[in-house]
């Protein structure tokens, strides 16, 4: 298993950035590779991607969520294994840091080459680059699901 680590300062303050991170259908207009999220309910996300010609579906389910501090995740089905999580400090009223930290198992050869060789490291690294991006020039977020989830909730709805 590999840990993957970002950190990114982005020009909005943290509600604004925290906000635009929950609006998971939005992923696919800056991360690579993803192309589709449909958020099934509060907690949890079905996501289709495609990197390396290789398509994947798998589902994830968001394990601990706290408005403007962070948001937990781990797959739940498909042959993708991760979790994550992304954490959002204040820094003054205007600038937020924004921290995600991935453990990936890669699953097939493609996966496993390309982790070897930093392909997933580079990946993460333009996925936030192009986060702190979008939401800078969008300068205001597009949506916001403000509840809270802890560990051992289950099936909260929008």
């Amino acid at each position: 298993m590999s840990t993957i680590k970002e950190v990114v300062e982005v020009d909005v303050p943290v509600h604004t950035a925290y906000n635009q991170w929950t609006q998971f259908e939005e992923f696919p207009n800056f991360m690579e590779g993803v192309e589709e999220v449909t958020q099934l309910d509060a907690q949890h996300n079905h996501w289709t991607t495609k990197i390396a010609g290789v398509r994947r579906e798998f589902d994830t389910e968001i394990v601990d969520q706290l408005a403007d501090e962070r948001i937990t995740w781990r797959t739940t089905t498909g042959d993708t294994h991760q979790k994550g999580m992304v954490r959002f400090e204040r820094l003054d009223d205007s600038h937020t840091k924004v921290e995600l930290v991935l453990e990936v198992e890669p699953s097939g050869a493609v996966e496993k080459v390309a982790d070897m060789v930093g392909t997933i490291d580079r990946r993460v690294k333009g996925d936030m680059r192009r986060f702190k991006e979008y939401i800078e020039e969008r300068g205001a977020e597009s949506g916001a699901w403000r509840g809270r989830v802890r560990p051992g909730d289950s099936g909260s709805s929008l």
